[in-house]
């Protein structure tokens, strides 16, 4: 979706540019409303109530406009509560409801929301424009303000069209993407626009706009954590997931899983296999590299629940498709599993509209290494450091899922305080190394994780790996995780729903005591319970699965001429962002085999090809 809105009347041709640039979002129809100073318009793709369910939608006098991008799934449930009170409906679509719950209840509306979402109201009577994005981030939402016009959108590349939109890079956002390999809210890749945060809302009258929060999930207090027994805990849960997997399959077309052979994807099948009077459609992704691929895994879980199942195997040719991927992206973007979750989305959409993913489940319940790390970093602190030396000589594997790279990891940060200590742990270039690399920095005082550092200082009070759980929550899944899926999966004009992300889970698991989460070297110990039930055996002892690619093996082989020739020294000295001497001993220390540094490679190539496709100066 996308709007301008401003002092004077928008130009229609610009907003026509702005919606046909995310026309894979919505192939289905497309809508405009203009009205005085306002502008907006957005694609649809067909989700509920097919023939009805067309935007913009109105209330019953007209007074209020709505457009959206996603679907709420409590709207039955509203849209009774409405009637009651008198409104009347005429679609039996999810955005109707949502012009008449700002009728009742002003800005009020989004908060009752059970949904994913990114919202626009127009409110003739108060001249007023609100734009709404989900309390978890589910759903994308930038925006721009210049001259005194505010414009936003679904994706980068509507408000790229404008024809004064500058390509400036900001290089605060350049560091931080370096840290982290992705951008952090509210921050983009360019100065001349940003992201609004989740749970936010961006409020447009009298002549200026505010942003203000809604919503915003915390871990409780220490003192407030639950304290039912396990076997309590998990019943609860094993109910909850159920209620949220039902309420994700609410749609008039049909939803399938994408299956990685883990429990959190392995779990959505077995929920939607018992919910559904149809086998379930499922979906993976495999590789040539066993000790990477799913593919076994995932065809024994889709044997459990009787699953139609579809497979693709990934070679290290499918790199040929990364200037496809930094155009789904935008901005530089650098989890490479975004290849194969874009394989995997493409695989699906020609099958079903909608499918459920996994995404907030380790978040939610403790499912990464780091968090482990969390737990014993205090008492293992002092001996590590004392063995760091050891741990550095290690040689770099490319096939142990980075076992050494986790205990290089471990032993440089676990003397660290918190938050550095967690944030270490997943950082992708360093300090110094971000120092050796830039060409310019921004200004003094700046800090590339000032997005972390916020969300734990946020969270005080709680206990402190719950407190870490809540920056990965806040930054990790909103920008990196809940992004890659969304991109890639609407570039093939299809759904994704993630049912972890719901208030019925997340308000459960964000009350969960730490121990419910991680116990000695055990992660999601109360969910592994909870789920067992449903599950194959091997599965719930199994490890963490997911649809990261090899590129360790494939930067020492098959990739390597590919990131020598997107990293060369001519090529870095004309984008004039990086260092050439210091972007080739990256790589020149990965070929080696002293360290897996697999990630910065990546991040520093998906960086070099959106310099030249989307950067300064480019078309």
């Amino acid at each position: 979706m996308v709007s301008v809105n401003g002092r004077e009347a928008p130009d229609r041709g610009v907003l026509e540019r702005m919606n046909e640039a995310i026309t894979h979002r919505g192939p289905d129809s497309d809508g405009f409303f203009c009205e005085g100073p306002v502008a907006i318009a957005m694609r649809r793709l067909s989700i509920i109530d097919l023939a009805g369910g067309d935007q913009p939608i109105a209330s019953e006098d007209g007074s209020v406009n709505v457009i959206q991008n996603g679907e709420i799934y409590n709207y039955r449930e509203l849209a009774d509560d409405l009637r009651r009170l008198g409104h009347e409906f005429a679609t039996r679509s999810d955005t109707e409801v949502l012009a008449h719950l700002y009728e009742e209840h002003g800005l009020g509306f989004a908060e009752r929301l059970r949904g994913m979402f990114a919202v626009a109201v127009w409110d003739r009577r108060r001249q007023r424009l609100v734009i709404a994005r989900d309390r978890y981030g589910i759903k994308p939402l930038y925006y721009r303000e210049k001259n005194g016009q505010l414009s936003f959108a679904s994706e980068l590349k509507s408000l790229r069209q404008q024809p004064d939109f500058s390509r400036e890079v900001d290089l605060g956002a350049l560091e931080a993407y370096l840290a982290m390999n992705f951008v952090p809210t509210p921050l983009t890749i360019y100065r001349d626009a940003r992201k609004l945060p989740p749970g936010h809302l961006l409020i447009v009258e009298n002549g200026d706009y505010r942003i203000e929060a809604y919503a915003q999930p915390r871990p409780v207090a220490a003192d407030q954590v639950r304290q039912e027994g396990e076997e309590e805990l998990a019943e609860e849960l094993r109910a909850r997931l159920r209620d949220s997997v039902a309420a994700h399959l609410v749609a008039d077309v049909p939803v399938g899983v994408l299956l990685s052979g883990g429990i959190d994807s392995g779990t959505l099948t077995a929920l939607a296999a018992e919910q559904s009077t149809e086998p379930v459609k499922t979906f993976t992704i495999g590789f040539r590299e066993q000790d990477w691929s799913e593919d076994e895994p995932a065809r024994m879980m889709a044997r459990t629940f009787g699953a139609e199942h579809h497979e693709l195997i990934v070679e290290p040719q499918a790199v040929d498709l990364l200037p496809q991927i930094v155009d789904v992206f935008d901005e530089p973007f650098a989890d490479n599993s975004a290849l194969p979750t874009y394989l995997v989305a493409e695989l699906a959409a020609a099958h079903v509209k909608v499918v459920l993913s996994g995404e907030g489940g380790d978040e939610l319940f403790g499912g990464y290494y780091s968090y482990v790390g969390d737990v014993w970093a205090p008492r293992l602190g002092r001996p590590a450091t004392a063995a760091r030396s050891m741990v550095e000589r290690l040689p770099s594997s490319s096939s142990s899922r980075r076992l050494d790279d986790r205990l290089k990891r471990f032993v440089r940060g676990a003397h660290l305080p918190q938050p550095e200590r967690h944030v270490s742990w997943s950082q992708v270039f360093s300090p110094a190394m971000r120092e050796a690399l830039l060409v310019q920095r921004e200004g003094e005082g700046f800090d590339p994780l000032a997005a972390h550092h916020a969300r734990w200082e946020a969270s005080a009070g709680a206990e402190e790996l719950s407190r870490a759980q809540d920056v990965d929550f806040g930054v990790y899944l909103v920008d990196n995780i809940l992004a890659k899926i969304d991109r890639a999966s609407m570039a093939h004009s299809l759904e994704s729903r993630v049912p972890f992300l719901d208030p019925v889970i997340s308000d459960f698991a964000l009350a969960l005591p730490a121990h419910h989460k991680v116990r000695r070297l055990q992660k999601k110990r109360l969910f592994r319970d909870a789920v067992a039930p449903l599950l194959p055996k091997e599965i719930i002892s199994g490890r963490k699965r997911g649809f990261a690619l090899p590129v360790a093996a494939w930067f020492r082989g098959d990739l390597l001429p590919f990131a020598l020739e997107t990293l060369s020294p001519e090529r870095m000295l004309a984008q004039g962002l990086l260092d050439p001497a210091a972007v080739t001993g990256v790589i020149d220390t990965h070929v080696s085999g002293r360290e897996d540094l697999s990630r910065n490679i990546w991040g520093l190539i998906c960086l070099s090809l959106w310099f030249d496709r989307h950067g300064p100066g480019s078309a």
